[in-house]
């Protein structure tokens, strides 16, 4: 199988086992223990009396002058490039305490960071201090509740690969290297979200370290039963809002095996016939079914999985459009976990530099939309550049208990044109493609614009004037206040973050 994906993970046969990607001892199976600090509780109103003293920075503290500043400074994409006064990496939560209290007692601005794969480099900041969860990587799976609690810092293949020997699963991204935390509390959408929802409808608890009076930070727990109103916030809108999450309990599904499927069309001739016909059966096709397509501007690639399916019935589901040209078509059956590993690539192969524009779609798109989008793939900047999309219906719109704040259920599917460019490590890379890729995207989405609506957070849109109702609709104002509870002196903040009400 040969193949893309929107950042370069999809890799063209699922075969390399979990051992090969996850380095022994990544996954460390115990349970994760809660440490209060003092004044720490499950009230959620700001108090006025909470004192602390001087806080400490605990963990693996990285500083300017340390040999490995630069590696822990970089994020995933190296198009935004920031200068922190301090990296904590937290080994447990009380190290989050500590920084967190710290960062408020010197006055000093602060982002939170667990997969370092913030698409407009607002998990880092300068002059500040990064606490960095990505270390907390502790997984305790109960198999008689069907739940797995997971440290912040685990990121989705070492989810997948851990589960899947469970042969257990939950929805995750495509990207093995995007942390879990991250995707979840944005939502989280890939191949078996129109199996069993959004990543965020299985969150039933997380442990969040919120900031406690006026230089003081505290453990809260939130879950259906307790603090149910930050588990709603946090399914959809958690990403550095209200608090700093350290560890997430999910409920877990079982799955034996997949059916992978990968289909590529030379070219973008088959274009009009591929995407309409995809469109108009992916989301309403059997649930199992998940489905991604990529444009790039020499080659169509559809990429599959069926949940506890054979090859027999994967084909006969795609049938209308395998049937479009002459697709070179694959398939493998296995274990979810095997499959998952099988389809990355290593971070260090992909492009340096990265600019994406989310949006979902309601209503298929017209002939003319279509025409757009390969009108604009013919001009892309590099190979790497595509317009991605990702199937919804199903299991998507249904909201679990407790609801979410994630608003999009009623979409036929998400897409985003991203453009990359660059070579990784290399600094300046790609430089003189920087003004072009951006003004691609910035075009391409702008020529969108009639047939899409909102965005989607784990995708910002940073130019967007409407950000808050794109990302949110009518949640926003709900979550305004939740901010106000838990958040009233808006530590939390960065360029779209969710300002208190008052």
């Amino acid at each position: 199988m040969n193949g893309f994906s929107r950042r370069g993970f999809l890799k063209a046969t699922a075969v390399a086992g979990a051992g090969a990607v996850v380095g022994a001892g990544a996954v460390v199976a115990s349970g994760i223990t809660s440490v209060e600090s003092p004044g720490a509780s499950d009230v959620s109103k700001e108090s006025e009396s909470v004192t602390c003293s001087p806080a400490e920075l605990t963990g693996r503290v990285v500083r300017r002058n340390d040999p490995d500043y630069a590696d822990a400074s970089l994020g995933w994409d190296e198009l935004f490039v920031h200068y922190p006064l301090v990296i904590v990496y937290a080994q447990n939560t009380q190290d989050v305490v500590n920084a967190l209290t710290w960062a408020r007692q010197h006055d000093v601005a602060l982002r939170v960071r667990s997969g370092g794969h913030s698409l407009e480099g607002w998990s880092n900041v300068d002059n500040g201090i990064v606490i960095d969860v990505s270390e907390l990587k502790s997984v305790h799976i109960d198999t008689l509740a069907r739940t797995v609690t997971v440290g912040a810092g685990l990121n989705q293949l070492e989810a997948v690969t851990t589960l899947a020997e469970k042969n257990l699963a939950v929805t995750t991204g495509t990207e093995g290297s995007v942390g879990l935390a991250g995707a979840t509390l944005g939502g989280g959408f890939g191949f078996l979200t129109r199996y069993l929802g959004m990543a965020c409808d299985g969150l039933v608890g997380a442990e969040v370290v919120v900031a406690e009076g006026a230089d003081c930070a505290g453990v809260v727990k939130a879950g259906l039963e307790q603090n149910s109103d930050l588990l709603w916030a946090l399914r959809g809108a958690g990403n550095g809002n209200f608090g700093i999450v350290t560890s997430l309990t999910y409920e877990v599904a079982p799955l034996q095996s997949v059916a992978y499927l990968q289909a590529t069309w030379d070219g973008i001739g088959d274009l009009h016939g591929v995407f309409d016909t995809w469109q108009r059966t992916a989301p309403v096709a059997d649930n199992r079914l998940g489905t991604q397509l990529e444009i790039h501007r020499n080659q169509i690639l559809l990429f599959a999985v069926l949940a506890e399916g054979t090859q027999a019935e994967a084909e006969k589901l795609l049938a209308p459009i395998l049937s479009i040209g002459n697709p070179n078509v694959s398939v493998k059956i296995g274990n979810w976990g095997e499959v998952y590993s099988g389809f990355q690539i290593p971070t260090e192969n992909e492009p340096a530099n990265w600019k994406f524009f989310s949006q979902f779609t309601q209503k298929p798109f017209p002939d003319e939309a279509i025409t757009i989008i390969g009108s604009f793939m013919r001009d892309a900047p590099t190979d790497d550049s595509n317009f991605f999309t990702q199937a919804f219906g199903g299991a998507v719109r249904q909201s679990p208990r407790g609801d979410t704040s994630f608003p999009h259920r009623d979409a036929l599917f998400y897409s985003e044109p991203g453009a990359g460019w660059g070579t990784r490590g290399v600094p300046g890379s790609g430089d003189e493609l920087t003004p072009q890729a951006q003004a691609w995207i910035a075009e391409f989405s702008q020529a969108l614009r009639p047939y899409v609506n909102g965005a989607y957070v784990n995708v910002p849109n940073v130019g967007m004037q409407d950000w808050a109702t794109a990302y949110w609709g009518a949640n926003f104002d709900r979550l305004r206040r939740i901010k106000a509870k838990y958040d009233p002196r808006n530590v939390f903040q960065y360029e779209q973050s969710i300002p208190p009400a008052f």
